[in-house]
């Protein structure tokens, strides 16, 4: 309340007691005299200042009243003022927590996507590469593959896609070079036998790099570094050179209509799946021995060269195959040759 209301209200009760006090003094006292007009004059003093005391009393009353409804009112205000501080700030942090993921995700986003056109770039450069007519640029079309590959342990589909694009390179049709031209022949001749020395090498790098990477080490429960999981190969047709599997561990193997040229080694191979050599040839000896397809294996119209080791017929061959005892010319090759069977 203002201080002039206040002012005033005093005022008017003071005036109001002042102006009873004389109705009673004056009035109330008319006609008496001696001791009963000291008497009456002192009551009209007492009821007068009694009624403005008492006015005065309910006024700071009122006050004091109006002070605390002040007061009350003013703790409450401020009681929603700091909720609605609270809650202003909570909404700030959640803006801030918000707009942060979203920055982290706009940079995770970004990243990735960054990360995966280097990778497309990388993996379209080496394979590019292996359509050189330059064999040191296909050698290092493959060496860029397999960094990629090794590079992303996360990512097992490009591993896979990686080891389909060196099985691709494999399948592609090849002729071995042969015994050199002499040293009087054209020059047309050199350069083609020389290109197919080159592509030979170019060929055991691409094997040596499948195998190195399905080579699960030693230790039986941590493999190594450059172990890839749960690869497939499928080298369908391909012409594959003294060709070793030995001590590998991979998910599914192809090797249909395969030409395996010199020794064919696939000691120890474990596999989760299974193993296919329909019509896969054996120009020289095949080591089978302690292998592990958990599905099987298939040798149906598989042949090896005539003639046999006599150690071809140990046990160590795939359970349930066994060379033939006879063999035969097949046509469109030198010699004879013994064919697979399942006993």
């Amino acid at each position: 309340m203002p201080r002039r209301v206040i002012a005033t209200v005093a005022a008017l009760i003071a005036t109001a007691t002042t102006g009873l006090v004389v109705v009673l003094w004056w009035a109330g006292t008319a006609g008496l005299s001696g001791a009963e007009l000291v008497t009456a004059r002192f009551d009209a003093l007492r009821t007068g200042l009694s009624i403005g005391v008492g006015g005065g009393g309910v006024f700071a009353l009122y006050l004091a009243w109006r002070r605390q409804h002040a007061t009350e009112i003013g703790l409450v205000q401020k009681e929603r003022d700091q909720a609605d501080v609270a809650r202003a700030y909570e909404l700030q942090r959640e803006t801030a927590e918000h707009t942060r993921l979203h920055a982290e995700r706009v940079a995770a986003t970004t990243e990735r996507d960054a990360e995966a056109r280097r990778i497309t770039d990388l993996y379209a450069k080496s394979v590019e590469q292996l359509g050189s007519d330059k064999a040191p640029i296909r050698h290092g079309g493959l060496y860029a593959l397999e960094r990629l590959a090794q590079d992303h342990p996360d990512n097992p589909a490009l591993r896979q896609t990686v080891v389909n694009v060196l099985c691709a390179y494999l399948r592609a049709p090849f002729d071995l070079p042969g015994d050199p031209p002499d040293a009087d022949a054209d020059r047309g001749a050199r350069d083609e036998h020389r290109e197919r020395v080159q592509e030979r090498e170019v060929r055991l790098t691409a094997q040596r790099i499948l195998t190195a990477h399905l080579d699960y080490g030693n230790d039986a429960e941590h493999p190594v570094t450059t172990f890839w999981e749960d690869i497939d190969l499928d080298l369908t047709a391909a012409v594959l050179i003294d060709w070793s599997l030995s001590g590998c561990t991979l998910r599914n193997a192809t090797f249909n209509r395969t030409t395996f040229i010199g020794d064919a080694f696939f000691i120890g191979v474990m596999a989760t799946g299974e193993a296919w050599f329909s019509e896969a040839t054996f120009t020289k000896f095949a080591y089978f021995d302690e292998v592990g397809f958990l599905d099987g294996i298939q040798l149906d119209g598989a042949t090896i060269r005539y003639p046999l080791p006599k150690m071809l017929f140990d046990p160590s061959w795939p359970i349930g195959w066994i060379p033939s005892s006879d063999h035969a010319a097949i046509e469109g090759r030198d010699g004879t040759w013994h064919h697979f069977l399942k006993i």
